[in-house]
């Protein structure tokens, strides 16, 4: 039987085995939600299969539908790890694990430390070190809360990740980066990819004050990120990845030439935040065919990765690198990838034997 066939009748059997779930419930189940503290002093905030009828939930600008500690059912027994962008937050991706726990999914996000939206204390390679543990650490967190983990079989994880959180996702699935990589691109490439080297700090005008923007950012970089250590990192749970407008110019591109999971990725063609040229398509050169594009989005920018949107103010460096190109309908657009990343975990976890939980519990 052709690979090809064999995805699409692996897709196929997931998804009647999602629809047959929810229909053991009567309908698809209410998606409840829950913080879990971490050791670290922040928390998991966890989406889930639920029994409970949902409530208007506000958090800060958004109001979102959701059942706040919600009795957990039973869905399809996997976690999906979603990592947040540099100064994220949950609520950012809440569609995406809306759809996700629709289909049977548990979503877990952990707070990365020192680049979160409550504390931007150490974005950037500071934080991308940290990061695959703190996944890690997440799914160690949900198979430690009994409520949630009865439901679960964690010997298949998925990892889901944008921007900073793309990052995350391409060292999971076997990349292998160094900040002598991050400077030699910041080096030679400022000019052409300035945010992804300075974030959203400030940003180049076509003043004269540009040139000096950019000495002085080749300096901090020098001087903040000398270290020379090369980073990887695994984890036998996480089976399937998925990296969307990542950082990624920093990676050993051949390391990733033969992923060590199922890896795909999501391409904004109008990113001007990391430019995919230097970013994702130099992935996609090394990996192609054997990780896929889950979806090529034209008419997208960086702040694809976001739903709902956080308010962006006007004039803002956050605005001009987040907010949507005019010809982006984001109303049609997203939830098609949030189905097309939904199917992916689909068609590369429900296969996967399920085991005891409580055998993947890292020590």
């Amino acid at each position: 039987m052709h690979n090809k066939m064999r995805l699409r009748l692996a897709g196929f059997f997931g998804v009647v085995f999602s629809l047959v779930v929810a229909s053991a419930h009567g309908e698809a189940p209410s998606t409840g939600f829950m913080q879990l503290p971490q050791a670290d002093g922040g928390s998991v905030t966890v989406f889930y299969p639920s029994s409970d009828p949902e409530n208007v939930f506000s958090q800060g600008p958004f109001r979102l539908s959701l059942a706040s500690k919600g009795n957990p059912v039973k869905g399809n027994a996997r976690l999906i790890v979603i990592s947040h962008g540099s100064g994220g937050s949950p609520w950012v991706h809440a569609d995406l694990a809306r759809t996700l726990v629709k289909r049977g999914f548990t979503v877990a996000l952990p707070q990365h430390h020192g680049d979160n939206y409550l504390d931007s204390s150490g974005p950037g390679p500071s934080s991308w070190s940290k990061r695959p543990q703190e996944v890690s650490m997440a799914i160690d967190v949900v198979a430690g809360y009994p409520p949630l983990a009865a439901h679960l079989s964690l010997d298949a994880v998925g990892v889901f990740g944008g921007s900073a959180g793309g990052h995350t996702a391409l060292s999971l699935a076997g990349g292998i980066w160094s900040n002598p990589r991050f400077r030699e691109h910041c080096d030679k490439n400022i000019a052409q990819d300035f945010s992804s080297c300075v974030g959203f700090i400030t940003s180049l005008d076509g003043s004269w004050l540009d040139g000096l923007k950019m000495w002085f950012a080749k300096q901090v970089i020098a001087a903040r990120f000398s270290d020379d250590s090369v980073h990887q990192y695994e984890d036998s749970r996480i089976k399937a990845a998925i990296a969307m407008v990542p950082y990624a110019a920093d990676f050993v591109p051949e390391s990733l030439s033969n992923p060590k999971i199922p890896l795909g990725l999501v391409i904004a063609d109008k990113d001007v935040n990391q430019v995919p040229k230097f970013h994702v398509e130099a992935i996609l050169n090394a990996c192609a065919p054997r990780c896929e594009v889950v979806m090529r989005m034209p008419d997208a920018g960086h702040g694809a990765m976001l739903s709902p949107m956080p308010p962006l103010e006007p004039g803002s460096i956050g605005s001009t690198l987040l907010s949507d190109p005019p010809s982006f309908d984001r109303t049609q657009e997203i939830p098609e990838l949030n189905q097309r990343i939904t199917d992916f975990f689909i068609r590369n976890l429900l296969h996967q034997p399920k085991l005891d939980q409580q055998d993947f519990v890292r020590q």
